[in-house]
């Protein structure tokens, strides 16, 4: 199997590529389609849920695609390949672990090119109790103004008030002012929302009805989270997923290994975010404490911070100015693409090579 073959350069053509590759291997399927959007060629969207196992197993292994839509590129392709994974599938089986593939969680920013969701909400700030008063970031409030300019590219006075803000302040904080999570403006960057999103309720109705074996608790649930856009480029980071708790990370650390960096110590590329999609677990299932958990969030390299941000200006930009012409779409799009996949066999075969072993490491024996 050449992974090139498992990746796909549109929504449609990976959504069928996981569909084939589902039925292929035996899986039971499940489609919770969107109840509103279409994607940029106009086709259905969708969440595709594939099951490889029994639906009883008392373990349950689950691998997320396209929570930030545009890195489904990514995610799908990964997840295809291990669909067309005999020897895994088999190693599965027999350590009695259902096999839990979730494509494409935000199917309008896979199919959009863009990050968030057809709300302009990223999805993985979006796990908040939305009863409780939302949190303040007024970090991204000082750094806004600078964010968005009137024009894109910047003028070179924009560009420039930005640089000279990031000098003085490092670029750490520039990353974690943008990208922490923002509450109060709907049309700018990062925004967690305002309610839970369609995505949101979906993955939590996936997690209602998986994360239980017939009703009865499982022994064990894993979770691994694709990702793209931090770090060196084609490396795969496994972020803990998990609260701020010493023995949770300890466990997370016992299933894939020391080098399990977390937000909580600073040893993460990410900075410390708010409203994640791990929550959706005990928002659904109970505290963490009654299962046996472990998660991580495989954060793939591609580009410097400094330019996977910039393609995310443009692409906030172009959706605070629908009429910008074509050239100017076209170019933003490219950034973005370049920003979240990297079209390379090398970076593919990487991408494959360590989700497996990471999926390998998370089958309870």
């Amino acid at each position: 199997m050449r992974a090139s073959d498992c990746f796909a350069q549109s929504y449609a053509v990976a959504r069928q590529k996981f569909l084939d590759a589902a039925r292929a291997a035996g899986a039971a399927l499940t489609e919770f389609p969107h109840p509103t959007a279409l994607g940029r060629e106009e086709e259905p969207l969708a969440i595709d849920v594939a099951l490889v196992g029994a639906p009883d197993a008392p373990h349950c292994l689950m691998i997320t695609s396209g929570i930030h839509g545009t890195e489904g590129y990514c995610g799908s392709g990964a997840q295809v390949a291990l669909l067309r994974d005999a020897t895994l599938r088999a190693a599965c089986a027999e350590a009695r672990v259902a096999l839990l593939l979730v494509h494409a969680v935000n199917p309008y920013g896979f199919s959009h090119l863009r990050r968030v969701n057809e709300d302009n909400v990223d999805l993985n700030r979006n796990f908040m109790d939305f009863d409780q008063p939302l949190p303040d970031n007024p970090a991204y409030a000082e750094v806004a103004p600078l964010l968005l300019p009137s024009q894109w590219p910047p003028s070179q006075a924009d560009h420039t008030a930005l640089m000279q803000a990031i000098a003085a302040r490092g670029m750490a904080w520039y990353q974690a002012a943008v990208s922490a999570g923002q509450y109060q403006d709907p049309d700018g960057m990062f925004f967690g929302g305002t309610q839970a999103t369609w995505s949101n309720y979906t993955l939590r109705r996936i997690l209602a009805r998986y994360g239980s074996n017939g009703g009865a608790e499982r022994a064990s649930f894993r979770w691994i989270d694709i990702h793209t856009g931090l770090g060196p480029r084609g490396y795969g980071e496994p972020i803990y997923m998990g609260p701020d708790d010493a023995a949770q990370l300890a466990r997370t650390r016992e299933v894939w290994g020391n080098g399990v960096t977390s937000m909580y110590d600073g040893s993460s590329t990410s900075a410390q975010l708010n409203g994640v999609a791990w929550l959706a677990l005990p928002q659904t299932l109970g505290p963490l404490p009654l299962l046996d958990y472990a998660g991580i969030a495989l954060e793939f390299g591609t580009l410097p911070i400094a330019e996977v941000l910039e393609a995310l200006r443009g692409d906030h930009w172009l959706h605070l100015h629908p009429d910008a012409d074509e050239n100017q779409r076209a170019l933003i799009r490219r950034a973005m693409w370049q920003a979240f996949y990297i079209d390379s066999d090398d970076w593919r075969e990487s991408v494959v090579a360590q989700v497996t072993d990471a999926v390998e490491k998370g089958i309870v024996r």
